[in-house]
């Protein structure tokens, strides 16, 4: 196979979902934006709906659409971005119900759409999403006697436990909400972490499904295997790669493998990163380019037709920490030319 293999083990992501769930104080509900983290919206929401998830989230209209279609009538889909001008026929006709995030949608929600399901989201200090305290408290008695479905608002810093951001984001949602006789959310996966003052009626785990920090007991669930393309013996002195940025200084077996950063393989990992034959270790040499990596495989003693590079023991933030970066990006930017194949 001349195209890298990413495996997608669907029964370890419902096992995430079912862990998370476990220690929720409320419902759990499940997060699939961005296509089911870059693993495809229809197979992974089948697959947590299985599991018992009853309510999702996406990121927009366009989202739920391609899940309500997967999924059919009897689950909830929100959605994130709120009722955006042009998406009331697609709310509408496929049943999701927008997390309204200010003024004007709210004014363009009960105008184009009343009657229809609505969730509100506030801004409890994060400053992206959701509705400020003093624009709330003027609208407060207006939505809440259209009987929204959900009150929510989303953690800055719930992946570091001590940030003294979340208890003042705690307070503020506590104080925002007070008296709200309607089911409330504040928690997404590191949320569910910090404990149960934070879990409110419904937490909504996102990238924990995926195997992901800050869920450090999450279940791998993809792994990514590279076919090697050519082997080649390197002299002592010779460079290897774009801009002579790894020179060998033994005489070195260097496998070129058919992946790169127009697969989600960011070029700033380079040399960070390592790959692997069952348990033994290759490292990554030279830079990372378009199409193709090289690793030195000299001491496998064989010439293999295949490395690893995501698995058990190098997960998508440990990628992702060589890059710079985080796990979510490595995660959604795999590419469309992977093999795909999908397990449980």
């Amino acid at each position: 196979m001349s195209t890298a293999k990413l495996s997608i083990d669907l029964e370890a992501l419902a096992t995430n979902w079912r862990n998370l769930d476990a220690l929720s104080a409320g419902e759990t509900a499940a997060v699939v934006k961005a296509n089911g983290y870059g693993l495809d919206t229809g197979r992974v929401g089948q697959a947590l709906a299985t599991a018992g998830a009853r309510n999702f989230f996406v990121a927009a209209a366009e989202e739920g659409v391609a899940l309500r279609r997967a999924l059919g009538p009897n689950i909830g889909i929100s959605v994130f971005s709120g009722h955006m001008d042009g998406d009331t026929h697609l709310l509408k006709e496929f049943n999701l119900t927008p997390m309204l995030n200010s003024v004007d949608q709210m004014l363009r929600h009960f105008e184009n759409l009343p009657g229809h399901s609505f969730g509100v989201q506030l801004d409890s200090g994060m400053n992206r999403l959701g509705m400020e305290p003093a624009e709330w408290a003027a609208l407060r008695e207006i939505a809440l006697g259209q009987n929204p479905v959900l009150v929510m608002s989303h953690l800055a810093c719930a992946d570091e436990p001590n940030h003294p951001m979340n208890a003042l984001q705690l307070k503020v949602f506590r104080d925002m909400t007070e008296g709200v006789e309607v089911p409330r959310s504040l928690s997404a996966t590191g949320g569910i972490l910090l404990g149960p003052d934070y879990h409110f009626d419904l937490c909504r785990p996102g990238i924990g499904l995926y195997g992901g920090l800050p869920y450090s007991d999450a279940v791998p669930v993809i792994s990514l295997d590279l076919p090697v393309i050519q082997i080649r013996d390197v002299l002592p002195g010779e460079s290897v790669g774009y801009g002579n940025s790894w020179i060998a200084r033994r005489r070195s077996r260097i496998a070129t493998v058919a992946a790169g950063y127009a697969d989600g393989l960011i070029r700033a990992m380079g040399a960070g990163i390592n790959t692997y034959v069952g348990d033994k270790i290759y490292p990554v040499v030279g830079r990372v380019s378009m199409d193709l990596i090289t690793v030195d495989v000299t001491d496998l003693g064989e010439d293999p037709e295949s490395l690893s590079l995501i698995n058990h023991h190098q997960t998508i933030d440990q990628v992702a920490d060589a890059a710079g970066t985080i796990g979510y990006e490595i995660l959604t930017s795999l590419g469309h030319r992977y093999a795909r194949s999908y397990s449980g």
